[in-house]
């Protein structure tokens, strides 16, 4: 048995690292992504060399990750703001994703939060779900 190494063209490789295809495009072209051409002459990346490069941006996180165990962090804008007298639910649009988080009113006027702020979602779990997404 074979298995195919996986490549991603500059779009996709763009769409995994939630940035455009000309900032991808920018870092092949000053050297900081390898890529090679695939047989119709594309721009190709090599998963593992997209995999590589997609962990040390994560290792250039944001300042304060290194004081948290919590190493999944999304930054984004506050879309939404759902309160009553003790509850309130945060909409976050972080890139293409919608997270949602529930805290005390309390918490959310000492965060000083509203519609527009820059929030980071900070997501600490026991359980991830993978699901494989791709071609075919």
């Amino acid at each position: 048995m074979v298995l195919a190494v996986t490549a991603y063209r500059i779009g996709e490789a763009a769409a995994v690292l939630g940035v455009s295809a000309d900032t991808v495009r920018r870092w092949i072209d000053a050297g900081r992504l390898d890529a090679g051409r695939d047989p119709q002459g594309h721009r190709s990346i090599a998963g593992a060399d997209l995999a590589a490069f997609a962990r040390s941006l994560g290792d250039d996180a944001e300042p304060g990750s290194a004081h948290s165990s919590a190493r999944n962090r999304l930054p984004g804008i506050v879309t939404a703001i759902a309160r009553d007298t003790v509850m309130a639910q945060v909409d976050i649009q972080a890139g293409p994703f919608r997270l949602v988080s529930l805290m005390s009113r309390e918490a959310l006027d000492d965060l000083g939060l509203e519609v527009g702020s820059r929030a980071t979602a900070v997501i600490k779990s026991t359980t991830v779900v993978v699901e494989r997404t791709g071609r075919g």
